[in-house]
């Protein structure tokens, strides 16, 4: 509606233009030709210096037939009439016209009905003269009728395949977006799983229906993991409870002082543990908020050797070996801006993964500095994950095949991975000889 509203009235203006130019032609041309027609007479008697009525009466017949319905009246310089076409056509306001004609007014065109009536002034061989023409354009109306019904037909007939087309556009158009629109409508996002299409290869189609089946992908994951976060952090944190509740249960049934100081210590640990989980999470959770992730200024290597301090407290038959690869003298090059605990928390779990899946006791970590950055390998031999899995390691409650009889709900390394993103960092994993694991950790210097 809005296009043919809009292009059928432009139609219409522009061929009622053109029909209103060819009618001022057609006006101006006629009268040109009476004005040539009074010139050409006027030139005639000028030529006769005796006017005779025989020779103007033949020049009368002559002529008579050269235009339609004509009548030409011709005067002297004393504005007496020396001339008058043999028809009886009227000239209204003939002496108006006449009176109105001066050597500074020498043009004046007027209309009678459908006749072109137009005065002149003429000068010839020092004598001047005037001529005052009416006629009726027959052939000239003959075209501008036919010009009129031409421009009609081809106005109806080109609106009818204007309302045709965009009809027709407008339909190809809107169908699969009224498909997508119903299909989005009826879309029950708990019972249906499989992405929508729709009829039709268009562009923006195919782009609209790809970005809502994103979109839907997305909003899945979201539930899938607000619903099985829940159940992992539920059991996170069951865990150390449990933990905590069964040292107390100890604790009671104790009486020896020395072994209740011991369990004392071993309850002060485990509900340090407890905290640090609970703190992890927060953490996350501030960082996605509009809060973002509190920084300071830390040292990656330094941390590091923390760590392998703490885990070697705890599991003392694995042993750590820490390498520098390119590291220049000033040592600030391995600080970086991150919040500790976060970054704490994820090469913990890296570090210990190292351990679970290792196969050897060892585990051999690398530090390299390049372009501003600082990157951490850690590297242990074990089974390695499949080329088909690598893809889905850093996705949701994914679990390799090389995890099987581990304890775990597959969310450690997306949350390593989320932590990495909120430092701007990376972390990627590669093997090597069929049975050694690498993560790569990258973060930007300070």
């Amino acid at each position: 509606m809005y296009f043919t509203a809009a292009v059928i009235p432009l139609l219409g203006l522009s061929l009622f233009l053109i029909y209103t130019l060819f009618y001022e032609y057609r006006e101006e041309e006629f009268q040109q030709s009476q004005k040539q027609k009074i010139t050409a007479t006027l030139q005639y008697l000028a030529e006769v210096q005796k006017v005779d009525n025989e020779i103007l009466l033949s020049y009368d017949r002559k002529t008579i037939d050269s235009m339609y319905d004509e009548k030409l009246l011709i005067y002297n310089s004393n504005k007496k009439r020396i001339y008058a076409s043999l028809d009886d056509t009227m000239i209204p306001y003939a002496e108006t016209i006449l009176n109105d004609l001066s050597p500074n007014t020498q043009w004046i065109e007027t209309k009678d009905g459908t006749y072109d009536v137009v005065g002149i002034y003429f000068e010839s061989g020092r004598k001047s003269y005037y001529g005052i023409s009416k006629a009726y354009d027959a052939l000239g109306y003959s075209k501008l009728g036919f010009l009129r019904n031409t421009l009609i037909l081809i106005f109806v007939i080109i609106a009818l395949v204007l309302i045709l087309i965009s009809y027709y556009l407008s339909r190809k158009i809107s169908g699969p977006i009224m498909e997508i629109t119903r299909k989005i409508t009826r879309y029950d996002l708990e019972s249906e799983d499989k992405p929508i299409t729709v009829q039709g290869g268009e562009k923006e189609i195919v782009l609209l229906t790809n970005r809502f089946n994103q979109l839907i992908h997305r909003i899945r994951e979201a539930f899938a993991f607000q619903k099985y976060a829940i159940h992992h952090i539920s059991h996170e944190l069951k865990t150390p409870i449990a933990v905590l509740v069964s040292n107390f249960e100890k604790l009671e049934r104790e009486t020896d002082p020395q072994v209740i100081q011991k369990q004392i210590r071993r309850q002060k640990e485990d509900t340090k543990n407890l905290g640090e989980i609970i703190n992890v999470l927060l953490e996350i959770a501030k960082a996605e908020s509009a809060d973002g992730v509190i920084v300071t200024k830390m040292r990656v290597d330094e941390l590091i050797f923390d760590l392998v301090e703490e885990l070697n407290l705890l599991f003392p038959d694995h042993g750590f070996h820490v390498t520098y690869a390119a590291i220049p003298e000033d040592d600030s090059v391995l600080t970086v801006s991150a919040n500790e605990r976060l970054l704490r928390a994820a090469f913990s779990n890296l570090m210990l993964n190292s351990i679970h899946y290792g196969s050897n006791h060892r585990t051999q970590i690398r530090i390299t500095t390049f372009r501003g950055t600082v990157k951490v390998d850690i590297i242990n031999t074990g089974k390695v994950i499949a080329e088909t899995e690598k893809q889905y390691l850093f996705r949701h409650f994914f679990r390799g095949d090389n995890s099987r009889g581990k304890p775990g709900f597959g969310l450690g390394l997306v949350f390593i991975h989320k932590i990495m993103q909120l430092h701007r960092g990376s972390i990627a994993y590669n093997s090597e000889n069929g049975d050694t694991n690498i993560f790569t950790v990258i973060l930007p210097l300070s």
